[in-house]
């Protein structure tokens, strides 16, 4: 069964199709005219250079890798309608001994599930304003049954950069960020000013807010872990736009604040990020070792499945300090 039950105002902001900022937006095209040109497909991820790929490597000072990718199962809470199931199965084995003479077995598994769920990668094919995407691609022009024709993961190389992680629950002096709770521009100023560290083009930013405690700590709530939660707000996503940082994520199902700081405005950050600036969005990162261990900077390394045409895939990004 699954344990995820949406609030009333959770249900009521994934049924706004687009709120008049939104609508407003959609009119200025000027958003939909990609920095890097007519024919991009991978957006922010041009800012993955050589020169920064190495910069980054220099941040490795003690070796240890940190796995940001969190345990994902059937009960794991998700934006509905999404679920995913696992089935394992011994295939032709069942009436004889397996293959050749040394009785050769295996198992194999049969994924059945939406790939945004648990920790993911939202690709520029994921969030739009009234059906317009990244660098203006209509979705009935694009998005397929099959697969996205434009923008799909499979575009993606992978991200590898500079990584760096803020600390909202050290940030407000809290032990987790409570729901509702919005990240502005200039509490991301201050949370980075606090930890000592610069935010800078071509960054992987993480928020920590300790909301996993919610699944797996003493006093677990998976309900209240899916119905709401804290995370970057409108001013906050804006400013991080426009420093042009490569990927936003955090330790929540949806990286933005919900309920929203507008009432009626759904999910104006992902717009903000993906459509409006082909920013990748990552959500249910464990950020807590990251955090404990006071890792602010470090070598971010993600390499996705190359699924042609997906929207969002499962990931398990790494972080090395």
């Amino acid at each position: 069964m699954r344990v995820f039950n949406c609030t009333a105002a959770l249900a009521g902001l994934a049924l706004v199709a687009a709120t008049s900022l939104a609508q407003a937006d959609n009119h200025n095209h000027e958003w939909t005219e990609s920095r890097w040109g007519k024919d991009d497909q991978i957006g922010s991820a041009n800012l993955m250079t050589p020169e920064r790929v190495k910069l980054a490597a220099e941040l490795v000072t003690t070796g240890k890798v940190y796995s940001l990718g969190m345990i994902v199962g059937s009960d794991t809470p998700a934006f509905p309608p999404r679920s995913l199931s696992v089935t394992v199965l011994q295939p032709n084995q069942i009436t004889n001994s397996g293959l050749g003479e040394n009785a050769f077995t295996y198992n194999d598994d049969i994924f059945m599930g939406w790939l945004g769920i648990g920790p993911q990668i939202d690709g520029l094919g994921h969030a739009g304003i009234d059906h317009v995407y990244y660098n203006g691609h209509k979705a009935g022009d694009f998005a397929k049954a099959a697969g996205l024709t434009e923008l799909g993961l499979h575009n993606l190389p992978g991200l590898v950069g500079r990584g760096v992680l803020l600390d909202m629950a050290k940030f407000y002096g809290v032990d987790m960020v409570e729901e509702g709770k919005a990240y502005t521009a200039d509490d991301v100023k201050a949370a980075a000013a606090q930890q000592g560290v610069e935010l800078r083009e071509g960054d992987v930013v993480l928020f920590n807010s300790n909301w996993m405690n919610l699944l797996d700590g003493p006093n677990a709530d998976p309900k209240r872990f899916g119905a709401a939660e804290p995370g970057l707000g409108v001013s906050g996503a804006e400013y991080l736009a426009e420093l042009g940082v490569m990927a936003v994520g955090a330790d929540t199902w949806g990286m933005e604040v919900v309920p929203a700081e507008v009432e009626g405005e759904a999910f104006r950050a992902h717009q903000i990020l993906q459509p409006q600036n082909g920013i990748y969005i990552l959500e249910n990162m464990d950020t807590r070792e990251l955090a404990k261990d006071e890792a602010y900077e470090f070598l971010f390394v993600l390499g996705q499945a190359r699924l042609k045409g997906a929207v969002q895939m499962i990931i398990n990004p790494i972080a090395i300090r």
